[in-house]
């Protein structure tokens, strides 16, 4: 049975660091909802009600083009391993650019990486758990590094490159706001 939080309970803030894996969904007011998988270390419990996710640099740029027109995030996670668990967090975002004042001092949470691409400030408005027992088992074997290596062999002026030529609007043609263009 699914149940209401307005907060992040110590709990729940236990299951969320044990997990490799979250989910991202976003959308916009018209046009594709987005869910991406999301790991490699790039998310932070900060308090009760607030969550810190470091976005690399991919192949899409989805959640900041949603974000600018409809402020709006689920993020998700399940149990594969061993607690059937489901739990979803719902709210809000303020996207951080590498050229944005807060960018440094709240990216230092994290391992450096060359991909670090926005920062999402959530704030969390509900929790929502649920059983889990249709959600397989799953066994963890490890950090994939090839995101890491590409990032690391294009270095800054080849991930800037790639921002201008892949980054810049999503599916539907919105603007993300990486190169700082209006909304």
């Amino acid at each position: 049975m699914a149940k209401q939080f307005d907060r992040i309970e110590d709990d729940h803030r236990r299951f969320i660091e044990a997990q490799h894996l979250f989910f991202v969904g976003s959308a916009a007011a018209e046009g594709h909802v987005n869910i991406s998988p999301k790991g490699m270390d790039s998310l932070r419990v900060l308090g009760p009600n607030r969550i810190l996710w470091r976005n690399l640099t991919g192949s899409g740029n989805e959640t900041a083009g949603h974000l600018r027109q409809v402020n709006r995030m689920t993020l998700m996670w399940c149990g594969f391993e061993k607690r059937p668990l489901i739990l979803r967090a719902y709210g809000h975002a303020r996207t951080l650019h590498p050229r944005d004042a807060d960018f440094a001092a709240l990216d230092a949470r994290f391992a450096p990486s060359p991909g670090a691409r926005q920062l999402y400030d959530m704030t969390v408005e509900l929790v929502q758990t649920s059983c889990g027992y249709a959600v397989p088992f799953f066994d963890y074997a490890g950090e994939r590094d090839v995101l890491a290596k590409w990032a690391e062999t294009k270095g800054p002026a080849g991930i800037a490159a790639y921002w201008a030529e892949r980054n810049q609007t999503t599916l539907d043609g919105m603007a993300t706001g990486i190169l700082g263009e209006p909304s």
